[in-house]
């Protein structure tokens, strides 16, 4: 399948990349990476095997 790309907006670009070279910007998302991940790691598991993980 091909993919178009998105127009990307220069406002929210600008904003972005002065965000990435802020250490607690870069912490945050880590960390929200780190949890989303987690969690469907989890999830799959908990599907897998009928146990509920708390």
């Amino acid at each position: 399948m091909v993919r178009i790309a998105k127009n990307t907006d220069p406002k929210k670009l600008r904003e972005l990349k002065s965000k990435i070279n802020e250490t607690d910007y870069l912490d945050i998302a880590i960390r929200r990476i780190a949890l989303t991940l987690t969690n469907e790691i989890v999830h799959m598991n908990e599907d897998k095997s009928g146990i509920k993980f708390q």
